[in-house]
């Protein structure tokens, strides 16, 4: 066969290992964090978080219809899309790695010989294997989101631009590159992240049409690097800044209708466009026609953001930020609502504010035109304390405190540069890259957040329990970088214009957007799948390893298809262990956690509810199972980090499947650009508390009463920490939703402090729909919230399972609520979802042994404990069985939740069972507290594990178990390190 056949077959076999693979371990359902905001998008095409990825969604609405009329499995064909979209890079890298492989042999297709062949086809095997099976790679293969698809079009882009090199026709050439520009305008609807192969693709084009020197390669370079710059900041960004401006200047000076400046600036643009495509064809400028003709390509692809504005305009139930008209829509494209990290320039965590100034104002559309309803801020700092490349930047939640202590910084010690640099070596590259390339070439130590590389020499060393048998305790004795390091050299020393272009792209998909992306000291979870572009490039050079090694046995074995077949069996080895040690962590089949925990969360509420939630982990899930799955659309889900935001307000004042419109008065007026901050400034005339429902309505009003003048503005205050509600009594009573031992609890009024400093956005709304919601709607809280979250109402709250319901009764010493056990055993034992959690089969990993898991398990506790005070204890029992067969050990570990169980069964009767987890979890304390106390004795892990032991132990002990006595022999004996006895 020739090597063009041979090629596009192997490279097609590779293909289908890669999807069986990606296939058997697919998610079943949506995942966590953005998959299930990006499914419940898809399926609808509705508007997601900025910039909406909507190439990413069409493709998955085509998907979605493969499901038919079977809704619960829309988002296994979803998650199907990455799959055969991750395969789908597995076989570019294929026949990346060979094209780069005869770039080395320095040989065209027709002069190879089997033997080279041969041990080309086994380098793209191997180095494509080895990114099929990475961890990073696998990770967003099996799921829905961005990454997969991403990882598709970088790896395309990429082998085009080595296989446009090969193209000598300069016609056929030059339409292969404006092809290219079009995928690359395509990808901008996926992931910014691929425009960094566009260095790569100059470098490529640098040494095909010119002779070699280095100041024509660090033109090549920069010339690239200004077409990224011009793409990043004057195409994506520019273009709609540049119509939104044109628009603002039709409709506010020249008294033109609304988007009258959007029409001239597509006229313009168009015209231009076609203008200069005819005026260089038609003049016979090659290269000026090709570009402007790619440019054009680019921006055909780019065009796909216009689904955000369309969809908008269909106002969907997801519908973030709103991009309904232009004003909005470049704010939408903008990403606006993430603000600024500085780069080159700007203030420490400890550089002062000194000054903040006005800038460009921020329109909104209002009758006629639009208005200016405020101003971008900028913020002035002290000279001092700034400095160039600055890191140390963030001065959110406890991050200075976090600098500090990665630093070693005395409380009032000043940042230096030195400080700076160090923190950019040690974490951002060291901690927040390194680490994660070292999960996927080296081992990784488990899945445990913070989780380090498992290096050669650590293997055998003890660890603790939960770390020995983590499943994602990789070990891959380092092969795949030793491998890749021959590679890399190989090619370095063979090829450096191949070797320019992959080191290139693993650069700026690597350690320079570490640099650009300019982390903070901490981040919500792990960001490998970040630079899952610079693991692919180093990938090439496991494939390009295999060449190497086939070139050193040829010095041995004179034979090269001896020497191929040879080569390519003992590489066969690094992808072979990444398979065997990664697949147990990245098979995700059968596991329904997480969505089950969404639907437990809304059958914990009852008929048509109003749900407050926090994060995208409390949040995305419900989106999914409603509006996907059409589960309990009677609910409405009300995200507390999402009501600080003028659009979402709104959504919330419209009916959406079976929930009407959230009781909020407050009008436009009240919240657009307005009340983002409500300092709580306490007035002696309301000392005693100020009525909830007489204050709303004075912020309605804008009551000069409780505004106060700062600067140029009014700001609306709080005069009073102390709230009062009036309660229709009777009413209540009537409508039956407190039960009949608290009947007589309930009071005229309810009285309670606001438990933080001042108010923000929304908190102003969330005690707007308390004011009047008048018991009609019943409003519950997640029980994930922080506790400023509640404002100082959790004693009001009665827990009926996942959530916490807003009743107006406080009872006695309950300051954290109260539990109702009847509606609460209910919910618990009969209207949730359990699917798998008792399947050991089945991989949890950290993300879910922590939320889904703690939440029931606390809940199922205080229905026990409560149970037991009742003297119900027969429930009681029952309850705690129930909880340790739905989430055994088996699966789900058991955490500090479970040790007080072991007390509820003892005094059950269950004795065996309580016996049986107070042994697994006492042993498994005392063992890492062995541990830790040789390695590390004072990190929270040793001072959770001896928490856990001493309420074995005084569990057993107070049941009258001897078996108390060993326990507490260790407790004793680690208890001085603890400051105890």
């Amino acid at each position: 066969m020739s090597f063009k056949r041979i090629n596009d077959i192997t490279g097609w076999v590779v293909f289908l290992i890669a999807a069986v693979v990606y296939t058997l371990t697919v998610e079943p359902t949506a995942s966590f964090w953005d998959c299930g905001e990006f499914i419940a998008a898809s399926y609808k095409l509705q508007v997601p978080h900025p910039p909406g990825a909507p190439i990413f969604l069409m493709v998955n609405r085509a998907f979605a219809l493969l499901a038919g009329s079977d809704v619960t499995k829309v988002a296994f064909w979803i998650n199907m899309q990455s799959v055969l979209t991750s395969a789908g890079a597995s076989l570019f890298l294929f026949w990346t790695i060979t094209l780069l492989g005869r770039k080395v042999f320095k040989k065209s297709a027709e002069q190879l010989v089997f033997g080279e062949t041969f041990l080309l086809m086994g380098a793209g095997v191997v180095g494509a294997l080895a990114y099929t099976f990475c961890d990073s790679a696998w990770w967003s293969a099996v799921e829905a989101e961005v990454y997969a698809m991403s990882s598709f079009f970088t790896a395309f882009v990429f082998w085009a631009i080595l296989k446009w090199e090969l193209i000598e026709d300069e016609a056929a050439a030059n339409r292969w590159l404006i092809f290219t520009a079009y995928m690359i305008g395509l990808s901008t609807g996926v992931h910014l992240l691929n425009l960094v192969a566009l260095p790569a693709l100059g470098l490529v084009y640098y040494h095909k049409n010119y002779k070699f020197s280095v100041m024509g390669l660090l033109a090549a370079l920069a010339i690239s690097g200004a077409v990224i710059l011009f793409i990043m900041l004057g195409v994506i960004p520019g273009l709609p800044s540049l119509a939104g401006s044109l628009e603002i200047f039709f409709v506010n000076s020249l008294g033109l209708p609304f988007n009258s400046g959007i029409i001239f600036f597509v006229l313009l643009f168009v015209g231009a466009l076609i203008f200069g495509i005819y005026y260089t064809q038609k003049h016979q400028k090659v290269l000026w026609n090709t570009a402007i003709l790619s440019f054009t390509f680019i921006i055909i692809g780019y065009s796909c953001y216009m689904l955000a504005l369309v969809r908008s305009n269909f106002n969907p139930p997801i519908n973030e930020n709103d991009p309904s008209n232009v004003i909005e829509f470049v704010k939408y494209l903008k990403r606006e609502q993430y603000g600024d990290r500085p780069l080159f320039f700007g203030p420490t965590f400890i550089t002062q504010l000194v000054d903040t100034k006005r800038t460009t104002p921020v329109y909104l559309k209002g009758k006629d035109k639009y208005e200016i309803y405020d101003y971008k801020i900028e913020y002035v700092y002290e000279d001092r304390g700034q400095m160039l490349f600055p890191r140390l930047f963030s001065r959110q939640d406890n991050h200075p405190q976090l600098y500090r202590q990665k630093l070693g910084l005395r409380p009032d010690e000043r940042p230096t540069f030195a400080d700076n640099i160090k923190f950019l070596f040690t974490y951002q590259i060291g901690y927040m890259y390194f680490r994660y390339f070292g999960w996927n070439f080296i081992g990784r130590e488990s899945d445990i957040e913070g989780a380090g590389t498992l290096t050669p020499v650590m293997v055998g060393k003890a660890v603790p329990a939960e770390v020995e048998h983590n499943r994602a305790r990789n070990n891959f004795w380092a092969l795949p970088l030793i491998l890749g390091a021959v590679g890399l050299v190989f090619q370095f020393n063979r090829d450096k214009e191949g070797f320019g272009a992959t080191f290139i792209l693993y650069f700026l998909t690597g350690i320079a957007l570490v640099l650009y992306l300019n982390s903070p000291p901490v981040e919500p979870r792990e960001r490998d799948y970040i630079y899952v572009g610079s693991f692919y490039a180093f990938t090439i050079w496991i494939g390009l390893g295999v060449i190497a090694f086939g070139d050193a046995l040829l010095k041995y074995l004179k034979n090269s298809t001896t020497v191929a077949f040879a080569a390519t069996a003992v590489s066969l080895i690094v992808p072979g262990i990444m398979l065997q040690q990664g697949y147990d962590d990245h098979d995700r089949s059968g596991r329904y956690m997480q969505v089950d925990w969404a639907k437990n969360l809304l059958n914990s509420c009852a008929p048509n509810a109003i749900l407050f939630t926090g994060g995208d982990n409390d949040t995305f899930p419900l989106w999914y199972v409603q509006d996907v799955e059409g589960f309990r659309t009677d609910v409405r889900v009300c995200n507390l980090s999402l009501l600080g935001t003028e659009w979402y307000i709104s959504q919330m004042k419209r009916k959406v499947y079976e929930s009407e419109a959230l009781p909020i008065s407050l009008e436009e007026k009240n919240y657009k650009g307005k009340n983002e901050q409500i300092p709580v400034m306490e007035n002696e005339a309301v000392k005693g508390g100020i009525n909830l429902k007489q204050y709303m309505q004075l912020v309605k009003d804008e009551n000069p009463a409780i505004q106060y003048a700062y600067g140029s503005e009014k700001l609306t205050i709080l005069p009073s920490r102390t709230l009062v509600l009036p309660v229709d009594v009777n009413k209540v009573r009537s409508m039956g939703i407190v039960k009949t031992e608290l009947q007589d609890s309930i009071k005229s009024e309810m009285v309670w402090s606001v438990n933080r400093g001042d108010l923000l956005k929304p908190d102003l709304i969330m005690l707007d729909m308390i004011a009047n919601n008048n018991w009609e709607r019943p409003i519950y809280f997640n029980t994930t919230l922080s506790q400023s979250s509640y404002l100082g109402l959790r004693e009001y709250m009665q827990q009926e399972g996942y959530a916490m319901r807003l009743l107006p009764v406080r009872v006695q010493g309950a300051r954290d609520g109260y539990v109702n056990s009847d509606i609460m055993f209910d919910n618990m034992l009969k209207k949730t979802f359990w699917r798998n959690t008792d399947n050991p089969k089945v991989y949890y990993d950290a993300n879910y042994r922590a939320l889904p898991t703690i939440v029931p398990r606390r809940a199922f506790l205080e229905l026990a404990e409560q149970l037991m005070m009742e003297g119900k204890n027969d429930k009681a029992r029952e309850v705690a069985l129930f909880c340790l067969k739905v989430l055994p050990d088996q699966t789900i570990p058991y955490d500090l939740y479970t040790t007080p169980l072991v007390s509820v069964l003892l005094k059950t009767g269950e004795e065996k069972k309580g016996m049986e987890v107070a042994k697994i979890m006492g042993d498994r304390a005392v063992k890492n507290l062995d541990y830790y106390m040789q390695n590390d004795p004072q990190n929270d892990d040793s001072r959770l594990s001896m928490y856990i032991l001493s309420q074995v132990a005084n569990a057993l002990k107070e049941a009258g178990k001897k078996e108390a006595d060993a326990y507490e022999k260790v407790l004793n004996r680690y208890a001085p390190a603890f400051g105890g006895q």
